[in-house]
């Protein structure tokens, strides 16, 4: 069975290139980034010391390739979108937290208590540090995070396929990159 589809391959192949100009059919050589082609080394394995080609010292060439990014998968989007808005939102409840213990430390709170007090606009025991409590703040932190953790998912799918709408009509971005 292996030796049929062997012959079924290369007859395949003598097909495809029995129309095909000598270039085509012609195998690919691999090169390296000097540019050599392994078909130039020679079989012995030393180098001759007469190549004037060997002699000369070569400049590395860099390599150039064009892609064209015309497909961005959304399901791939929305994963990764999710995980770094859950990471970002993480971020966010902790940062809230510790702004929230150092404007406690330095005495912020009571500040602004004192000053509304010293004012006269307390009207029954006004205190900044009760209606701004640690906990009161980490849990509006905390939806407003699911919140964006959400809009930001949606939207980045929805933007993810508005993108290979577009990338159909115009052939997506096009991208050289360069080996330097």
């Amino acid at each position: 069975m292996n030796e049929n589809v062997d012959e079924n391959q290369s007859s395949s192949a003598k097909k495809a290139s029995a129309g095909a100009p000598e270039s085509v059919r012609s195998p690919r050589v691999a090169r390296s980034v000097l540019g050599e082609s392994s078909a130039s080394k020679p079989e012995s394995g030393a180098w001759p010391l007469n190549n004037k080609k060997s002699q000369r010292k070569r400049t590395p060439r860099a390599r150039r390739m064009s892609l064209s990014l015309t497909r961005v998968d959304a399901w791939s989007v929305a994963k990764v979108t999710l995980l770094l808005s859950v990471a970002f939102g993480i971020i966010q409840i902790v940062a809230v937290a510790l702004i929230w213990a150092l404007l406690n430390v330095v005495g912020v709170f009571d500040q602004v208590t004192q000053i509304v007090s010293s004012t006269g606009l307390d009207t029954g025991g006004f205190n900044l540090a009760s209606i701004f409590s640690l906990g009161t703040v980490l849990s509006a932190v905390t939806m407003l995070s699911i919140v964006e953790v959400v809009v930001a998912t949606l939207f980045a799918v929805i933007i993810a396929a508005l993108y290979n709408v577009i990338s159909q009509l115009v052939g997506g971005v096009h991208i050289t990159l360069g080996d330097d």
